[in-house]
């Protein structure tokens, strides 16, 4: 059995066993899974933690409280060694199904099913988790709950479908040549808009992205942003007004980035540093710099991109900036 079998099927033991858990016996299935000091990477407000204890009190207790029957709903399942440091990653992404019995983060509890979206990177080093990448969607789960704390998106946010050829749950061995390609691929994507920032043009052509992507490529952006199709939707809808709506942008690298058959993902602590002049989100500017922390997973179609799943920290690249909007959410909701 290959490591990436091993670390697969340990994975799915670990998440087995989380739902099976309730917020009185998560810390002690987070114990047998996580390493004493392992480094865990959530959305803010969670931020970073060290070790299953603090995990399990700053994050799962409190989310098993506040969501009940809570099933991890896969839609990509993958596994494959980080170029970055030879670390071995596996990533699961999709939603957590739940009914949402209580408030959260201040965010009412609607009674009823909720769908969250996550991103969860596990690497693991002799049968434990030492490193831990966390995302999920808090501004998607607002907007169930009709809280909308952005302007109008450019795109548009809904509950987000998997992979078109549903085969995203690799669970057997692909021949690593596959992965090559998408890797490739990825790689020549970073290249591309890395240039971009380097010349700031923020109004490119359609043929930079045709390089990588398929002409009518779905990207399926955070709520906030929300989800775009084709190649000139996106850069109408997304691309442009990031681009023009924040300046001197600057790429920091990724924690973890590989691939998997036709299937790729990264995440960064921080990916990306900018400043923004005004516009993006539909909020103003000013001359603070933020750090965004970003999720992709990509599936490749052939020689070309053909699907893409991002999610951003948007509260905290937004709280960097002095809006912090659980907090406002909360006295919104709890007016003095």
């Amino acid at each position: 059995m290959t490591i990436e079998q091993q670390n697969k099927e340990l994975i799915q033991a670990y998440y087995h066993a989380l739902e099976q858990a309730n917020s009185d016996t998560t810390g002690a299935v987070l114990s047998q899974y996580m390493s004493d000091d392992c480094q865990w990477y959530g959305v803010h407000p969670f931020n970073e933690q060290k070790g299953p204890a603090a995990v399990n009190q700053t994050f799962w207790q409190p989310f098993l409280q506040a969501f009940k029957n809570v099933q991890r709903r896969q839609d990509v399942f993958m596994a494959g060694t980080s170029a970055n440091d030879g670390a071995h990653w596996v990533t699961s992404m999709g939603h957590f199904m739940v009914q949402f019995d209580q408030d959260w983060l201040g965010i009412p509890r609607s009674g009823r099913v909720a769908m969250i979206r996550y991103a969860d990177f596990n690497s693991i080093k002799n049968g434990k988790i030492i490193r831990s990448g966390f995302f999920i969607d808090i501004i998607g789960l607002m907007n169930q709950v009709g809280i909308n704390p952005l302007p109008q998106s450019t795109g548009h946010s809904f509950i987000y479908p998997g992979p078109r050829t549903h085969d995203g749950i690799q669970m057997q061995d692909i021949d690593p040549a596959e992965g090559e390609k998408t890797l490739a691929l990825i790689n020549q994507l970073m290249v591309d808009l890395g240039k971009l920032n380097e010349t700031a043009n923020d109004t490119y052509p359609p043929e930079i992205l045709e390089k990588t992507w398929a002409k009518d490529m779905v990207w399926y952006g955070p709520a906030g942003i929300g989800a775009t199709y084709t190649i000139p939707k996106f850069q109408e809808q997304h691309s442009y007004p990031f681009r023009q709506g924040l300046k001197d942008k600057v790429f920091n690298g990724h924690i973890c980035r590989y691939a998997e058959g036709n299937y790729a993902c990264f995440f960064g602590w921080p990916n990306l540093t900018n400043t923004p002049i005004g516009g993006f989100l539909g909020l103003p500017g000013g001359d603070v710099r933020a750090d965004m922390r970003v999720v992709d997973v990509y599936r490749r179609e052939g020689d070309k991109l053909m699907e893409n799943w991002v999610l951003i920290d948007l509260p905290y690249w937004l709280k960097q900036q002095g809006l912090d909007i659980l907090e406002r959410n909360r006295l919104l909701q709890n007016p003095v």
